[in-house]
């Protein structure tokens, strides 16, 4: 019989839950997606610890299926949806009291913008080759999980390792530390993850990745998705921020998105540690002309409006794109680039927030 979401869901069927019944008739099992052989699923509706405890039997019947090569199930952290009524495997879980630290990490620094396109991405990884450059331990994650660019940009490709199979070893690159659910999967291979699955995904990869593997690290730095979605509202709730940098570019257009994004952080209590302007000068690398193709300042102007640091504006050029592609971000050189990121770096270590 051909893999399908039938056959999946049968198998899961046939593993008992220790008060009797199944974890499918008992309304565990959420958002499968069976693709190409790999198959995901979220476990939920009961305590996370006898979910966990169910975790290795569930894989087990999944694997024992033919086509299965891969199977990945998150277990949420917090409580499951519906508490209060429905199947409950042992007692009620006790609710997450509050924003949880990231074990192993001082600092953890969000990197947002309110829209794609302005660059958010690129700033989030040379600004933590900068801050490594600058002898801080730095980490980085990529919770753009939809869109995970930092592999490329980091040059990493090699799958991350789990020796117990529940902890992850994250990657190193050009002394920052990385992890990226685009390390797990196929470079052109889309996520089409539903919102429990992508919450689930976002929790395992900073509860279950061991970010202090080669030493504790000094901040841990958030690549966030454009908006004001699932991800940016789950992290501000579950996890212990010390700000958050927005980036925009300097038209008014980009503006209007980024205000969004700052009153987003101020409403969750996270604070806003500054605003960045990519994107601000181009200089012609044949006359020396110097050119501002999306206006000039107009992020400086709103940082002064609301009251909020200017990091500084970073330059439109072409070797920032070569560099990313390459996987070489160009804050690891030498160059105007490279200066304009180590001057935010430094702003950011003498003002205490790294």
């Amino acid at each position: 019989m051909a893999l399908s979401k039938e056959t999946v869901l049968e198998a899961l069927k046939r593993v008992a839950l220790p008060g009797g019944g199944d974890p499918v008739t008992q309304g565990f099992v959420h958002a499968l997606a069976v693709e190409a052989g790999v198959v995901r699923f979220v476990l939920e509706g009961a305590p996370g610890p006898a979910l966990e405890a169910l975790r290795p039997a569930l894989e087990a019947a999944v694997r024992a299926l033919p086509g299965v090569e891969s199977v990945t199930v998150v277990v949420p952290a917090g409580p499951p949806r519906g508490l209060g009524s429905g199947p409950k495997i042992g007692g009620h879980p006790a609710p997450q009291a509050g924003p949880l630290p990231v074990a192993g990490v001082r600092h953890v620094i969000a990197v947002g913008s309110g829209k794609g396109g302005v660059g958010k991405s690129t700033v989030s990884a040379n600004l933590a080759v900068a801050l490594a450059r600058a002898g801080k331990r730095v980490g980085l994650l990529d919770a753009d999980i939809y869109g995970p660019s930092q592999p490329r940009m980091m040059g990493v490709s090699r799958r991350p390792s789990s020796p117990d199979g529940k902890t992850i070893v994250p990657l190193q690159a050009h002394g920052v530390t990385l992890m990226s659910i685009g390390l797990m999967l196929k470079e052109d291979e889309a996520v089409i993850w539903r919102g429990p699955m992508l919450m689930g995904a976002l929790q395992q990869m900073l509860g279950q990745v061991q970010w202090d593997a080669y030493g504790p690290l000094d901040v841990l730095i958030i690549d966030l998705p454009p908006g004001t979605g699932d991800i940016q509202l789950s992290l501000c709730q579950k996890t212990e921020l010390d700000g958050a940098i927005v980036v925009s570019t300097p038209q008014d257009i980009a503006m209007l998105d980024a205000k969004k994004a700052i009153d987003m952080f101020r409403r969750l209590n996270t604070p806003v540690l500054g605003l960045i302007e990519n994107m601000s000068t181009y200089v012609c690398p044949n006359c020396g002309h110097e050119a501002h193709l999306f206006g000039h300042g107009g992020v400086e102007t709103e940082a002064a409006r609301l009251g909020l640091p200017f990091l500084g504006a970073l330059p439109l050029d072409l070797e920032v794109r070569l560099a990313g592609d390459a996987g070489t971000p160009v804050a690891a050189g030498e160059g105007a680039p490279a200066q304009a990121y180590a001057a935010i770096a430094r702003q950011l270590i003498a003002s205490g927030a790294v």
